[in-house]
């Protein structure tokens, strides 16, 4: 087994600003979150994709995909936002084993409340502290990031 290649100390050093930011902007989104709407993060998490979603209807496959999560997860999530009056299951007419998860009108007219100080929040943190060219290169970098996390899960 060959040597563990530890971070050096400037690398440490960026590491743990990263988590720390990470931490602190998902804080001040869940925060704004739920005094504006009421929604949590999770809420949020699904009724982007739904609202984006042509007809507001997606296979909670997909869903899952689009967000990241696990089967259990999500039906755990869309089972309380269900009683909520957020979304609503349907059956798969393509799969019979499958569903589809439905924005309701009530969903769509709380993601569109949320939305506008969703993003007010992320422009002020994230991108108004950033030059119009720090942003591109940080877009850059990220994707960088993240075609090396893809290249490694395809090799797994």
């Amino acid at each position: 087994m060959s040597e563990p290649r530890w971070l050096t100390p400037e690398e440490a050093e960026v590491w743990a600003t990263y988590r720390l930011l990470r931490r602190e902007l998902q804080r001040a989104q869940d925060q704004q979150l739920q005094q504006d709407s009421g929604l949590s993060a999770a809420d949020y998490a699904l009724l982007a994709p739904l609202s984006e979603s042509g007809d507001g209807v997606m296979r909670a496959r997909d869903l899952g995909n689009e967000v990241g999560w696990e089967r259990s997860r999500l039906s755990h999530q869309i089972s309380r936002m269900e009683k909520r009056g957020l979304v609503m299951r349907e059956a798969c007419a393509d799969d019979a084993r499958g569903s589809m998860v439905r924005l309701t009108e009530h969903g769509k007219s709380v993601i569109e409340a949320a939305a506008p100080g969703h993003v007010e929040t992320v422009r002020r943190l994230f991108f108004d502290p950033l030059t119009p060219a720090e942003a591109e290169f940080l877009g850059k970098v990220l994707e960088k990031i993240l075609g090396a996390i893809r290249s490694s899960a395809e090799e797994s």
